[in-house]
């Protein structure tokens, strides 16, 4: 698995800058969000910054994923809006055009992957026509993607129509498990909505799993918390991750910690090593059954 760090967890600090001081620390990928003062697809100086940031992660040696879950970047008045499930074809339209953009830029990056969501729904719309906007929506975005060999991960989040894994199996299942969408899990959401024991729920989809984000939360809570802050128990769970072969991003998300975002990554850094150290020494020491 490779540390890494997402860039919504960054604050008030050049990012490129940050970028070297995460490299240094010993962090080996990093979750882009591309939003209204970074990366953003509409502004003028994308091209030129999509090429420093090209030259910047071959320097560093660091992976990447490409996140679309910037608050305002589409709406200035709604967060995360307009949806894959608004009430106008045109507000889907601008989402889904967003997400094609986000396949490109993780082409030119060669990220990983681009992670998405359902976004919630604020309208009357019956279950059943939520789930075809959404397969539409999905579908769209999924041919662009297979056409340039990009892959998704869809990620569960609390508050919206996909919140939990098994509705984002729900969701895989209706497209027919398509070859390159996969599934993003935090495992910080997976506590929230009590989708336990995590590692039962992680083994379930450990090979459709294409992304992580990590950060500690508590049942009900949707708050992301410090590791070793909330109730989480992680050795179960990345011993999950290590035993499925795993070996994509493990992304920090805690934007609530930017304002200390130096001290919050080297404190994670430092957790998630032990961690994995001590899941390693574990799997190790295990009696090896004698070869017949």
């Amino acid at each position: 698995m490779k540390i890494g760090f997402s860039t919504n967890s960054l604050g008030d600090v050049d990012l490129r800058e940050a970028l070297f001081v995460l490299c240094e620390q010993g962090y080996e990928s990093l979750a882009i969000t591309p939003d209204q003062h970074f990366l953003n697809p509409y502004h003028k100086t994308f091209v030129s910054e999509v090429r420093d940031w090209q030259e910047a992660l071959v320097r560093t040696r660091m992976g990447c994923v490409v996140e679309t879950g910037a608050r305002y970047l589409l709406d200035s008045k709604r967060k995360h809006y307009p949806t894959l499930l608004a009430d106008r074809s045109g507000e889907r339209n601008r989402r889904i055009d967003f997400l094609c953009k986000a396949v490109d830029l993780a082409g030119e990056l060669q990220a990983d992957c681009v992670s998405l969501w359902s976004g919630a729904s604020h309208s009357h719309d019956d279950e059943d026509l939520l789930w075809q906007k959404l397969i539409d929506g999905i579908g769209e975005v999924l041919d662009y993607a297979t056409q340039r060999e990009v892959v998704l991960g869809f990620e569960p989040e609390p508050g919206m129509f996909v919140d939990t894994v098994s509705r984002a199996e729900e969701l895989l299942k209706r497209l027919n498990y398509p070859k390159y969408l996969g599934l993003t899990i935090d495992i910080g959401h997976l506590e929230c909505l009590g989708e336990r024991p995590l590692e039962a729920t992680v083994r379930l989809v450990a090979d459709r799993i294409v992304n992580v984000h990590i950060d500690d939360m508590r049942v009900c809570r949707h708050e992301h918390l410090p590791l070793g802050k909330g109730d989480i128990n992680f050795n179960p769970v990345l011993s999950e991750l290590v035993a499925s072969g795993y070996q994509g991003g493990l992304h920090v998300e805690l934007p609530r910690q930017s304002h200390m975002w130096h001290k919050t990554a080297k404190e994670s850094y430092e957790f998630i090593s032990n961690t994995l150290n001590g899941v390693s020494r574990s799997v190790s020491s295990v009696p090896q059954s004698p070869s017949e």
